[in-house]
């Protein structure tokens, strides 16, 4: 009798995981996801400023097409232990005899008032076009831009998308035939400096790169409140009506409210083989590890799970997880990145180059190189809904 392997979630690590046990006879693989796609995360706030959606999202048919994968589209809700099975918001079912929890994380605002209501967010393709289409609208109904564009968060994803904004925006107001003005895009990050997870020398090279770029940096500031035309920082306002929150995140709340035993942090303790618990696994940024709430991290617990199961059925020792050491790539601004790799450092173009080969090589862990490759291709296409735009 075949085992059945339920995979909850449909991201990095999930599909890497669906992907290795599929071909495997001895595996009956489910993978349920909320969404019938796949989001490709490092490349949303491209998306965001004209990109096409395409090179964003990956439909979870075209993935596993071929393959013996069911995939369910619900919503995991409530984990009955006992009788092993998995409840889903739409009432129905799903059993297992092992389970893999990846689904990843879930924005946090930290309670702070209005934020919520009044920010935009890069999470999604639909808040993506939500993003793109209220700075259309705002140069069609005011005729120039907003007097400050705000990103907080001073991560990978706040940098990536502060340092595309300034041209984009200036694009937008070219096709809106607005006459040259200064575009303010403020960068506000709580820490005292950018990336606070890479060394300050990396650190001080982005935000050199960001003031270039005219960005205003707002560091080791906290956020501390949101109105419809106004950001409170540190006790002062700055005037926005376009304020992008890419800071929280905070773990799925499936794990708390099914009792997973959970770290300080909020992530699910492991063990030397990624197991919570007998037959359940959590991998990703659901998992307490080194390098957690990376990509590169979720793909590489995806495959180990799915050898680690396949030794099992093997009759074999299985190895303990070994945590890999992830590359850090961090677009600012039109064809320029900063690398960290182990030791060293690259800077300009060339960093810029390695992300565009870190994005092909990540494509490809989910499809065939021709597809990966199409899909890689998308970066160079534009996409916007807005009429004057496409009038152009």
């Amino acid at each position: 009798m075949k085992r059945k392997i339920l995979i909850l979630g449909g991201g990095f690590g999930g599909i890497k995981a669906a992907l290795e046990l599929a071909d495997d006879e001895r595996f009956d693989v489910t993978l349920l996801s909320d969404k019938p796609d796949f989001r490709y995360y490092p490349a949303l706030y491209r998306t965001a400023t004209g990109g096409s959606k395409a090179q964003s999202r990956i439909p979870l048919a075209d993935i596993f097409e071929g393959k013996d994968i069911t995939v369910e589209n619900d919503e995991a809700t409530k984990l009955d232990r006992e009788e092993h099975l998995v409840h889903g918001k739409s009432g129905k079912t799903y059993h297992y005899d092992t389970l893999v929890v990846a689904l990843g994380v879930v924005t946090n605002y930290f309670g702070i008032e209005g934020l919520g209501e009044y920010s935009f967010g890069i999470k999604s393709i639909e808040e993506a076009a939500e993003l793109k289409s209220h700075i259309h609208e705002q140069l069609l109904e005011e005729g120039r831009p907003d007097l400050n564009y705000i990103v907080i968060g001073g991560g990978p994803t706040g940098v990536e998308l502060a340092g595309a904004l300034p041209l984009y925006i200036k694009k937008a107001m070219k096709n809106h035939g607005i006459k040259h003005r200064a575009v303010r895009v403020d960068l506000v990050e709580a820490a005292p400096r950018l990336l606070p997870r890479m060394p300050k020398d990396v650190s001080r090279s982005v935000a050199k790169r960001l003031r270039k770029l005219g960005i205003k940096l707002y560091l080791g500031k906290k956020v501390e409140g949101q109105t419809r035309d106004s950001l409170m920082v540190e006790g002062k306002p700055i005037e926005s009506e376009t304020v992008v929150w890419t800071a929280g995140v905070t773990n799925h709340p499936f794990l708390r409210a099914n009792d997973f035993v959970l770290t300080d942090s909020g992530k699910a303790t492991v063990n030397q083989y990624l197991e919570t618990e007998p037959s359940i696994y959590v991998i990703g940024d659901n998992a307490d590890t080194p390098h957690s709430g990376l990509a590169q991290t979720a793909l590489w617990d995806g495959l180990y799970v799915a050898k680690h199961l396949i030794q099992l059925a093997d009759n074999h020792q299985p190895k303990p997880y070994e945590p890999r050491k992830p590359v850090y790539v961090v677009p600012a601004g039109p064809k320029w990145a900063a690398v960290l790799w182990g030791k060293v450092r690259i800077y300009g173009w060339v960093g810029w180059w390695l992300r565009r080969a870190a994005d092909l090589l990540g494509y490809h862990h989910l499809e065939p190189w021709w597809k990966a490759s199409q899909q890689w291709m998308e970066e160079n296409v534009t996409e916007e809904e807005c009429p004057h735009c496409l009038a152009k």
